[in-house]
């Protein structure tokens, strides 16, 4: 899953005490952010195996920090703590925290077999990426439903409202459309988690234009 990993943050988004858009976007892919990173560190590993599943060649065979749930436990608290140091809100720390969790039980749905409870045996995951058609569709229902959510329970703060939220939807199908569709390889090369952290901080930068041109519609702005 790509694209659908930010569903939670843009209906979160929307709530009164939520924290920001654009921390939500990073909130949902801490973990991933987390994985790539240590990758490029030569901590975690990955391989490309050919047909590995039926949407992509990743065999993702040592998450053991990352994608460990005690590690996106400690990861989730970790960062609910930076949003509590900045907002003095524990709902906004709440709601941060579920965000990094909620990429885990998403991963568990569509991974094959490579999550674990904290680094080693068993492996978890129920391999939905086994089933592309079904896949892609609950991805782009959850990202794109969330997104139009999220437009909906927010107002245009500025002329150029639109304009940033359609490219920040715009820039979320073409990324995905990349991973989905770019040829595959079998060779592991630093360029593919530099990618993968590229694509993330882009959209996370867009997100803090979204915001920054939107802003949320109370209770009674929504029924009046």
């Amino acid at each position: 899953m790509f694209i659908g990993h930010y569903a939670p943050a843009f209906a979160a988004a929307a709530m009164r005490k939520a924290p920001s858009l654009a921390v939500l976007v990073v909130a949902v892919q801490v973990l991933d952010f987390a994985f790539f990173g240590f990758a490029l560190a030569g901590i975690e590993h990955y391989r490309m195996v050919p047909g590995f599943t039926a949407s992509n060649w990743l065999d993702l065979y040592d998450m053991r920090l990352s994608h460990s749930l005690l590690g996106t436990g400690v990861l989730g608290v970790l960062f609910g703590g930076l949003v509590l140091a900045v907002t003095r809100s524990r709902a906004a720390a709440a709601i941060a925290f579920a965000c990094v969790l909620s990429h885990w039980l998403a991963d568990f749905i569509v991974h094959a077999p490579d999550l674990t409870l904290a680094g080693s045996p068993p492996k978890l995951g129920l391999g939905l990426w086994n089933h592309p058609l079904i896949e892609h569709g609950l991805e782009v229902v959850l990202a794109f439903g969330t997104l139009a959510f999220y437009a909906a329970r927010t107002r245009a703060a500025g002329p150029r409202a639109g304009l940033f939220l359609g490219l920040f939807a715009g820039v979320l199908a073409l990324f995905q459309l990349i991973d989905w569709f770019s040829p595959r390889t079998t060779e592991v090369s630093a360029a593919q988690p530099l990618l993968a952290l590229f694509a993330f901080t882009v959209l996370s930068a867009l997100a803090l234009l979204v915001e920054a041109t939107r802003s949320k519609v109370t209770s009674t702005q929504r029924f009046s």
